[in-house]
């Protein structure tokens, strides 16, 4: 029973991965249409926020230590971050410390701003264009973002740590009246999936509870009714692309001290999460979570030794197995639309 509760737990952190890309994804697709491809390349630079922040918060000047000296009995230069020189050095740590959670406010007008140029400089050029033509566009987008970063930042990852905090591990198993050590997860992974869930329930509030949201709804369903009522439904469909791409970039910024970042992070998510979308069912916002988290959970499972002493190399083919059969059985995915995927 521990050994199933570890595999589910295990399997959270990258389902919530999945289950915020795939959401943007279908948000972005429900709405305009658009087939994403430099969508995974939105949570990259979300990652790469994350890597910004802290270099800038890491950033020293020279002082001088009256308390210690050199072999020549001069006073010692130390290099100081900043950030401990303008607010003293307990509150200047606190804030390096801190600086991946800090990233999400760094993140937010960055990732926006990214969104709203992407689709009013490139992207709105193709709405009438046929998937395919998206496909490319999108997808040389992404390489081309791919390449600047790794131009500034390198290829090697950069690893970028959890505050002290939330360093360590938790006796989850204690907890649930198992035996001490039988199932000992990290901290930031219980963190990472519970940001998840808030900003996936956030998502879903502000479309089902604001006259916004309802708009939007609104327009997912019948575009051309909701103009002819005289609203700019383009517009507001402009602010769901920012938002899309701020919770792409939110949980890259999240998931850095999990997997540190690398140049081709996105690419590594973007196929995954776009079967988890067509698992889900292409437009539906729900079958895009639901869908991430069971994936997630899935191949969790399947990278168990046990099962693939039984089966080798199932893990590396478990989602698209899985992907398969539903498509098979259900060509609309499990809650996808009437129409779409379908003949």
């Amino acid at each position: 029973m521990d050994a199933i509760l570890l595999q589910i737990l295990n399997g959270l952190d990258k389902g919530s991965a999945y289950a915020l890309i795939a959401l943007g994804l279908t948000l972005i697709f429900g709405t305009l249409g658009v087939v994403n491809f430099a969508h995974g390349a939105l949570f990259m630079i979300g990652a790469f926020c994350a890597v910004t922040l802290q270099k800038l918060l890491s950033l020293s000047t020279v002082m001088i230590d009256e308390t210690k000296t050199d072999f020549l009995g001069n006073p010692s230069k130390v290099k100081t971050p900043y950030v401990e020189s303008w607010f003293g050095p307990e509150i200047g740590s606190a804030i390096i410390d801190w600086s991946v959670p800090l990233a999400i406010l760094f993140a937010i007008p960055i990732m926006i701003a990214i969104g709203f140029i992407m689709e009013r400089g490139l992207i709105k050029h193709f709405y009438k264009r046929p998937h395919a033509d998206q496909i490319l566009v999108t997808f040389g987008l992404a390489i081309v973002l791919q390449e600047i970063i790794k131009h500034y930042f390198g290829a090697n990852p950069i690893p970028t740590p959890a505050p002290d905090a939330f360093r360590g591990s938790l006796d989850f198993g204690v907890l649930l009246g198992f035996e001490p050590n039988a199932i000992i997860y990290p901290y930031w992974r219980l963190v990472y999936f519970l940001f998840s869930a808030l900003i996936i329930t956030a998502v879903f509030a502000f479309l089902q509870f604001t006259t916004f949201g309802m708009v939007v709804r609104a327009g997912m369903a019948d575009r051309e009714t909701v103009g002819l009522l005289g609203i700019n439904i383009d517009k507001r469909f402009t602010v769901m692309f920012g938002i899309a791409a701020a919770v792409a970039g939110l949980a890259g910024v999240m998931y850095t001290p999990i997997n540190s970042p690398n140049y081709h992070m996105g690419m590594d998510f973007l196929v995954l999460s776009f079967v988890v979308v067509v698992v889900g069912g292409m437009g539906s916002l729900p079958g895009a979570v639901a869908a991430g988290f069971l994936l997630g959970v899935l191949e969790s499972f399947a990278s168990m030794n046990e099962v693939k002493s039984l089966l080798p190399g199932i893990d590396q083919i478990i989602i698209y197995l899985v992907a398969i059969i539903i498509l098979l059985v259900r060509p609309r995915g499990l809650m996808g639309r009437k129409g779409v995927m379908e003949d």
